[in-house]
């Protein structure tokens, strides 16, 4: 018997000793939800910096943008640098339509020659 996983985005955390990264793929929409607390809860128990890597999302919607608001806010109130690194331009484009690109630290770094 072959399952085949209906799946098409995730999110998950990757503690290390310098930084938490929330790693987010595919499409993000509320079904991911219950990853999403999971990943936040993960990343505010340690006193890091908190990297979200969202490079691999192919689509966002509003559950999405709340997920990195709330990390973003709750980040901040607990005085955890939290920012977005290299989002692709389907994040970018949607976090700037809605107006929250302000909220969300965006770094932009160039990749290694």
């Amino acid at each position: 018997m072959t399952v085949t996983s209906t799946r098409s985005g995730g999110i998950d955390l990757v503690r290390g000793d310098e930084a938490s990264v929330v790693r987010m793929w595919g499409e993000i929409d509320a079904a991911l939800r219950a990853e999403a607390g999971a990943a936040l809860a993960g990343a505010l128990e340690q006193d890091h910096p908190v990297i979200v890597d969202a490079t691999q999302v192919d689509f966002i919607d509003s559950a999405g943008v709340a997920f990195l608001v709330q990390l973003c806010r709750l980040g901040s109130d607990e005085g955890l640098k939290v920012s977005l690194r290299n989002p692709p331009p389907v994040v970018a484009e949607v976090l700037h339509l809605v107006g929250v690109e302000g909220v969300i630290c965006e770094e932009r770094t160039t990749p290694a020659a």
